[in-house]
């Protein structure tokens, strides 16, 4: 299935949907805190709703949402009072304070307002279907029915056995009774008065009770020891223009809470791609997060690489699309894995992963990687490049190509993945196998950035392969892909090597990673900041003017923060400042309107006709590469960039006027080291870098000029 079903065919889960996430767990639930099987919603433990309904009733009614708040990302308080039959106004009001970690609690606070004793009755309905995430998401009909129900001196116990699978799960609910379906409490409350009580929802997966989840202990506290962790790590911004600063501390809360950890390697956290659908590790998604989010916490790229290369491909699968030396494009657990790309729990039908994770490791190199983690890694990369030529290039034309070996796999496999999103400029649809220009720009920086690793290590040889073979297919790109006629490049070769002419997005990524010559790029920047594709908010996926184009489309003319990062940071690379700050500043005032949060996408309608950026249905938020956009922005403005195999920093700061008091304090940097970043006005400083560290206020040459490279 393409993920253009997986994005664009999710039901709504209601109005004022509230999402809660702790690591793999999460829930999503409406604005008086109830969940429904009939809706995307419920608690979902390893990608299967292990809680499909969860109904809570005062005196018989449904609880009247007042308000709703996530104070933490896996804790929410909902308030609400009891419904009336003759719509007169309540006397009793609730408080429902629930958590999350390796199950559901919630803390109930039953409040009398009235001038004397009430009876109350409450009562829980809660079910479980144990169905597959990607069936809840697309509104698939639950095969097998409902689980089998039991009552005990521990609670409600709801259990099913599918796929050889034990799935169970416990609601206790202490004082109440089985009756019926549910669970009911009652007590009197006296007047102004108030009662309290717990119930709790523990999941079992074959025998394991909240295998996998928050870790040992109290789930809730263990959580939140990981976020005061996470908040005493992160860099503290404070910058003149508050709008810019509630943005960065957004991206911090979101980036922790989208972090999930393997319990073999509790100290090794990564990315999951996005809440709530994508809770998972993801390849291209958790590579580009974690890179962009360097001036934050490299360890989050650490741990994605060690991740990933204990996935690499080692076999020829066709299935799964694995093959060796491949970087996996995501992992699914549970009742979904059936269900997922591919067919198994682990897919790999990516172009581009496995470049991007040469990239990063190369990056977080020049940031402090330790030694042994470099020991680790090198090899996986060694394949990964060997990958590129084995069984990435399909034809032997020097071009990293895709063809999905399976009709479960992606038709298109880079990031526009949706199976209309690589077309013609009249609208039809490339054939492939294709070859991405993204792809081979993020192969061409692989090159460059093993390269470098090589130059370090004093292993001349490797260094000078590396460097021919970026050369080589630099040179085929730029007369291959290039347009003359239409002044950009095309955005992929089809099946038959004819250009795909349409006007996209895709180039800025060859900006960002080099592979484009000198005397193309002025031409590349005009055609990105054009009318047809700078909306005002952000460059289009597509330009307007091509025969696709849809503002409201998955990847068809939207505007994606992530894409848009990488533009900037392209741009001020070929020296566009302008132009970057320009996209910069507009995709920050775009998060502004989205209350600090900027979605996975957003509708490619232009600024002068809609005075705020119009949402996407179903766009994923949190999502890590989105969370992580602001921060390279704010790198990219900064011109933040360690060199520590040089013993240099470079900082060149391109902040507009209004913006120049900026200080950044807490910046993780060599290792265990922290730096602070005081700008105001052109005064520039950094304290806490080491004595053998020089500070280059300059912009950092790009890699390949570092290496000789010259661009042509």
């Amino acid at each position: 299935m393409d993920e253009i079903n997986v994005a664009n065919h999710a039901a709504s889960a209601g109005k004022g949907d509230l999402t809660l996430v702790q690591g793999t767990t999460f829930c999503i639930s409406s604005a008086n805190g109830d969940m429904s099987a009939s809706l995307p919603q419920g608690v979902f433990f390893e990608d299967t709703r292990f809680i499909s309904d969860w109904v809570l009733k005062l005196q018989g009614l449904p609880v009247e949402p007042l308000s709703s708040a996530a104070p933490e990302p896996f804790h929410a308080v909902f308030v609400g009072r009891a419904g009336r039959k003759d719509h007169t106004d309540s006397a009793l009001l609730i408080d429902r304070e629930r958590r999350l970690g390796a199950g559901l609690t919630e803390a109930l606070t039953v409040h009398n307002y009235s001038n004397r004793t009430l009876k109350c009755r409450i009562s829980l309905y809660a079910d479980a279907d144990f169905a597959s995430l990607f069936d809840v998401k697309e509104s698939r009909r639950v095969r097998g029915g409902r689980c089998n129900r039991s009552w005990s001196e521990a609670g409600l116990t709801l259990e099913s056995e599918r796929e050889s699978r034990t799935r169970r799960i416990t609601v206790a609910f202490p004082g109440a009774r089985f009756e019926g379906d549910g669970l009911v409490l009652e007590t009197a409350i006296a007047a102004h008065g108030t009662w309290s009580g717990n119930i709790s929802a523990t999941p079992v997966l074959d025998e394991a009770p909240g295998r996998g989840a928050a870790g040992a202990g109290d789930p809730a506290t263990a959580a939140m020891r990981r976020v005061m962790a996470w908040r005493k790590s992160m860099p503290r911004a404070t910058l003149r223009n508050k709008a810019v600063e509630r943005v960065i501390k957004r991206s911090q809360e979101d980036l922790g809470s989208l972090r999930i950890f393997n319990p073999d390697h509790p100290d090794r956290a990564v990315v999951a791609a996005g809440a709530p659908w994508f809770m998972a590790l993801f390849g291209r998604d958790s590579l580009f997060a974690s890179f962009m989010s360097l001036l934050l916490d490299p360890s989050l790229a650490k741990g994605t690489l060690l991740t990933l290369a204990d996935h690499q491909g080692t076999k020829v699968d066709a299935a799964s699309e694995e093959e060796p030396g491949r970087i996996l494009h995501e992992v699914r657990l549970g009742a979904t894995a059936g269900l997922a790309l591919g067919g198994s729990g682990v897919y790999y039908g990516t172009a581009d992963a496995t470049p991007l994770f040469v990239i990063v490791l190369a990056e977080l190199s020049r940031w402090g990687l330790d030694d042994e983690a470099m020991r680790r890694l090198l090899p996986a990369a060694d394949k990964a490049l060997q990958w590129i030529e084995d069984y990435g290039d399909l034809d032997g034309d020097g071009f990293i190509e895709y063809q999905r070996k399976t009709e479960k796999g992606l038709r298109n496999q880079g990031w526009k993945d949706s199976s209309d999103g690589i077309n013609f400029a009249d609208g039809t649809l490339a054939e492939p196998p294709i070859a991405l220009c993204e792809v081979q720009g993020y192969a061409y920086a692989a090159y460059v950035g093993r390269a470098l690793l090589a130059r370090a290590a004093g292993d001349a040889h490797t260094a000078e392969n590396c460097v021919a073979k970026a050369l080589s297919l630099k040179q085929a790109f730029n007369k291959q892909f290039w347009l003359p006629d239409r002044g950009y490049f095309a955005v992929a070769l089809d099946g038959d090597k004819k250009p795909v002419d349409a006007l996209a997005s895709n180039m800025a990524h060859c900006l960002w990673t080099g592979i484009i010559d000198d005397d193309k790029a002025a031409l590349v920047a005009a055609h990105l900041m054009s009318a047809d594709m700078f909306t005002g908010w952000g460059i289009r996926t597509l330009a307007a003017s091509m025969g696709a184009y849809n503002p409201a489309s998955y990847h068809n003319g939207s505007v994606w923060p992530h894409d848009n990062a990488v533009a900037a940071a392209g741009l001020m690379r070929y020296g566009f400042v302008d132009e970057a700050r320009n996209v910069a500043y507009s995709l920050l005032e775009a998060a502004d309107h989205f209350n600090g949060r900027l979605p996975e996408l957003f509708c490619g309608l232009d600024r002068s006709r809609y005075p705020e950026p119009v949402p996407y249905p179903a766009s994923c938020s949190p999502q890590a590469w989105a969370s992580a956009a602001p921060v390279q922005l704010i790198r990219t403005l900064l011109r933040f960039d360690p060199g520590l195999p040089w013993k240099e920093l470079w900082l060149a700061p391109t902040l507009p006027p209004q913006s120049t008091h900026f200080h950044f304090d807490n910046v993780p940097f060599a290792g265990e080291g922290r730096l602070s970043v005081h700008i105001d006005g052109r005064s520039v400083s950094v304290h806490g870098l080491p004595e053998d560290i020089r500070l280059r206020h300059e912009p950092r040459p790009p890699l390949n000029e570092l290496l000789n490279l010259t661009r042509h």
